[in-house]
């Protein structure tokens, strides 16, 4: 239960009891914290500028809101907000949000297996809430210590809230802001995605396929593909990776 430092072990896989176990004291509170801190720090810029944009394009404040609370997706998002600022048809901003939000059957289902201690409201309740950053941190934490449900949860409410109350601050300060690109808040999202790379990078092949995808990423946007550059970057980059662990196994 929160504040009393452990977790009902009912909740917990041994993998976890025995994580919790090494740190005695630290509360699931504590734990969510420091495994949200980094989403926070960038959720809560880009919900601003999401704001701003939405309430430029006029959306209005309980539109604002409730996509934050209900779609919770900030690419999504954001593209529904140009759409609508260039007065698509409502299809078309469904279909397309639609689309872009597709990955996130991948994410959940590949968390799914890890999920055997939920019910299946729980389980609806928690793949709701699972982000691009989010999934990077369960599927870091549940390799490494199991899973705790109460702390996963509160993952998960941790960045929602922060993404919400970043909305909360662009929508109210939308009208004293003409342009959000030279605050440079842009760059929080992928600063965010590094931070959460950087964390996972343990072996020289994981930071090896990193730098790679990154070279490629940059030479092909220089090359002019801006549209293809980083899904290409990194399908090739964790491909040939894979490809010379296999050949390393091969050749021992």
């Amino acid at each position: 239960m929160p504040g009393s430092g452990k977790t009902p072990i009912r909740n917990r896989t041994p993998a976890a009891a025995q994580a919790g176990a090494e740190a005695p004291g630290t509360s699931v509170a504590a734990r969510a914290l420091a495994q949200a801190g980094p989403i926070v720090m960038g959720y809560i810029p880009v919900g601003f500028a999401y704001g701003v944009l939405a309430d430029k394009a006029g959306v209005g404040s309980l539109g604002i809101l409730l996509m934050s609370v209900l779609v919770y997706a900030g690419s999504a998002q954001l593209i529904a907000v140009g759409l609508i600022q260039a007065a698509a048809a409502p299809l078309s901003i469904v279909l397309t949000t639609f689309v872009v939000n597709l990955r996130h059957l991948l994410m959940t289902a590949a968390l799914a297996p890890k999920l055997s201690g939920f019910s299946r409201l729980q389980k609806a309740l928690f793949a709701y809430e699972v982000t691009d950053e989010t999934f990077a941190v369960h599927a870091d934490r549940f390799a490494r210590a199991g899973v705790d449900k109460a702390e996963a949860f509160l993952v998960n409410v941790i960045a929602q809230t922060s993404w919400v109350a970043g909305s909360l601050l662009g929508m109210l300060g939308g009208g004293l802001i003409r342009d959000v690109r030279p605050l440079g808040l842009d760059y929080a999202l992928p600063a965010m995605f590094i931070a959460l790379l950087a964390a996972r990078l343990r072996r020289g092949m994981e930071i090896l396929a990193a730098l790679f995808a990154a070279f490629l990423s940059v030479g092909l946007h220089l090359s002019g593909m801006d549209q293809w550059h980083v899904i290409i970057a990194t399908a090739v980059s964790a491909a040939l990776c894979v490809g010379v662990e296999q050949w390393g196994k091969t050749r021992s």
